[in-house]
């Protein structure tokens, strides 16, 4: 897909519904295809990564099968029970799926070729793996620990105390999904809480899941290893991470007054909305509830006056994937906005703290970053009028195209193909808010 801009907007009005949380989508289908029985899931995320891990699924025996929007039906295999896959399991541009899977083959008895898209085979796979060869895997990659790479499964998988060196619940996850064919008990230590999808769907599949938290500040996540799971529905709420670009759209389009309908409320998962609170963000809350094991609710935006704040690196891990269009915010807040405990940002589909910076610099941004800091200095309007390099990162393409909604001039991104992979259908849902789009 070509180039993309975006330009300065009427006030966005209406109610929309986002696609399903795609963390959730990604365990939901893993864990119903090791269950024994059917998983019957609806909301599912049906963009690219999660198609991916679907088809991933059925290589090694699962039977996945589309019902209807977002309906899907997944017969699994029992735990142990994967089959080798045939062919090379490509993952497209999915960390998540990526690391997630190669977890969960690394505790079996089979060998899987594990490849992806430019970018995510740039992106380095050894916090992974290190842990995982200390269960008894074994791995072949490129240099640096990059795919394309074999994961040779351990015959006798061994459960292991381990502590994560730098949060993360991609690694948590991998280290959990392995630990399902181990004998004993396996943990996780991370230094702070991060998101807890995988530990709330190991529950509700009926594994023995414990977690403590430790007077330092640490969680103890452990896991009970070789139980039968079994089949249970899940129902996908929206996810926070897709919801956070129409609300700081509506947020900075002056007259805005929107409704986000069944987000999820995951307290791991919004540090973002946390943040424009404190911003001065009017977002309600409106009828909160329970849907499948999270708490979701809608939310109503309007646009606001915002100022600057300092985020501290303990909320990183809660909205780590936001900082993008949270940057864009604070170019239209007045005031100081300072960003810290970015490095993990440095690791994603691109470098996204280096893209971000260059993308504010495009478009006359005052700001400066660091290795692991991202200082902007808002004055209530951004000027706008660059084009932003967005490096295959579909977070980078929608962040900067909201930028332009409210920019002085248009703001063009290179690339909107890769959207797709977490937010079919963005264009289309921005554009019946009111957003111009060309």
């Amino acid at each position: 897909m070509p180039a993309q801009s975006a330009q300065i907007s009427p006030a966005l009005t209406g109610t929309v519904t986002v696609p399903g949380d795609k963390s959730i989508s990604h365990r939901a289908l893993i864990l119903g295809g090791i269950a024994v029985g059917e998983t019957e899931v609806t909301g599912l995320l049906e963009g690219d990564d999660v198609l991916h891990t679907a088809e991933c699924m059925r290589r090694m025996g699962a039977t996945v099968t589309r019902v209807g929007e977002g309906h899907w039906r997944v017969r699994g295999v029992g735990v142990g029970g994967l089959i080798e896959p045939a062919d090379i399991l490509d993952m497209g541009n999915s960390g998540t799926g990526a690391r997630l899977l190669m977890g969960l083959v690394a505790g079996h008895p089979v060998t899987a070729i594990f490849t992806g898209d430019a970018s995510l085979n740039k992106r380095p796979m050894a916090r992974v793996t290190e842990p995982l060869s200390r269960m008894g895997a074994s791995f072949v990659g490129r240099a640096g620990g990059k795919l394309p790479m074999a994961v040779i499964g351990a015959r006798d998988p061994m459960p292991i105390e381990y502590r994560l060196p730098v949060a993360s619940a991609q690694v948590k996850s991998a280290i959990l999904l392995a630990g399902l064919c181990a004998p004993g008990e396996t943990t996780v230590i991370e230094p702070e809480p991060t998101r807890d999808h995988s530990e709330r769907l190991l529950g509700h599949f009926g594994a023995e899941v414990r977690i403590v938290d430790a007077a330092d500040g640490s969680r103890h996540v452990t896991l009970r290893g070789q139980p039968e799971l079994i089949a249970a529905p899940v129902v996908v709420p929206g996810d926070p991470s897709s919801a956070a670009f129409p609300i700081v759209a509506a947020l900075i389009v002056p007259g805005s007054d929107i409704t986000v309908r069944n987000v999820g409320l995951n307290p791991l998962r919004v540090g973002l909305f946390d943040t424009l609170i404190e911003m001065g963000a009017r977002i309600d809350y409106l009828d909160r509830r329970v849907a499948g094991g999270e708490p979701v609710a809608d939310l109503r935006i309007r646009h606001s006056e915002l100022k600057g704040v300092t985020v501290p690196a303990a909320r990183a891990p809660s909205m780590i994937d936001e900082y993008p269009v949270l940057a864009v915010a604070a170019a239209f807040a007045r005031g100081t906005t300072r960003m810290e405990g970015l490095a993990e940002l440095r690791v994603k589909e691109s470098d996204r703290l280096a893209a971000v910076a260059a993308g504010l610099a495009a478009n006359g941004v005052t700001h400066e970053a660091g290795a692991d800091y991202l200082v902007v200095q808002g004055t209530g309007r951004a000027p706008g009028g660059g084009t932003v390099a967005t490096h295959m990162d579909h977070r980078i393409a929608m962040s900067f195209l909201v930028m332009g909604l409210a920019s002085a001039q248009p703001v063009t991104v290179d690339d909107t193909h890769m959207i797709d992979t977490s937010f079919p259908g963005f264009g289309g849902l921005m554009t019946s808010l009111g957003a111009i789009l060309s």
